[in-house]
C-alpha cells in the first residue's frame, strides 16, 4: 500500500505528517523551508510509495479564506506542476495550531521545548492528516 502526506504551510515552514503504509497512523514526519520541499518530495518518492497529498486549507471562523490562503494555493499549484500523478485533497485547518500548542503544552516537555515552532507546524501537519483519515474512512 502507499501513505499519504499532508502539509501544514507556512511561508516560513512547512509541516509535513505522513501515514504509515497502510494509513492507520498518522506521524509527524519533518518541517522544511517551502523552498526546500519540491526537492524533498522528490526524495522522499525515491523510496516510498505515496497515493494522495492533503493541504491544510487556510480559513477564517466565518470559513472564508484566510490572508494567507493565496500563498497555500501557490503551494498547491507547485506540487500539482511537479507531482501531476498525486492528488490533492483539501482539509479545513482552523484550530490545528492551537491543537498543537495545547498537545505541546499536555507533553510534559520542558519549557524550551515547547517553543520550538517547527514542532508545532509538524503537530499541525498530523492534526490535519488525522482529520483527512477520519473524514475518509468507511
Amino acid at each position: 500500500m502507499s501513505r499519504i502526506i499532508a502539509f501544514d504551510y507556512g511561508t516560513k515552514r512547512i509541516g509535513i505528517a505522513v501515514t504509515d503504509p497502510l494509513q492507520i497512523i498518522a506521524t509527524g514526519l519533518d518541517t522544511i523551508h517551502p523552498k526546500d520541499v519540491v526537492e524533498y518530495l522528490k526524495k522522499y518518492l525515491l523510496t516510498e510509495q505515496v497515493e494522495a497529498f492533503v493541504i491544510g486549507e487556510p480559513k477564517q471562523m466565518d470559513g472564508t479564506p484566510s490572508e494567507s490562503a493565496q500563498h497555500v494555493k501557490g503551494f498547491s499549484t507547485t506540487l500539482k506542476k511537479n507531482f501531476p500523478e498525486i492528488p490533492q485533497h483539501w482539509v479545513d485547518e482552523r484550530f490545528t495550531s492551537k491543537l498543537a500548542h495545547q498537545t505541546i503544552m499536555q507533553s510534559g516537555l520542558k519549557k524550551q521545548d515547547r517553543r520550538n515552532k517547527e514542532r508545532v507546524d509538524t503537530i499541525a501537519a498530523t492534526i490535519i492528516l488525522q482529520y483527512f483519515m477520519e473524514e475518509h474512512r468507511l
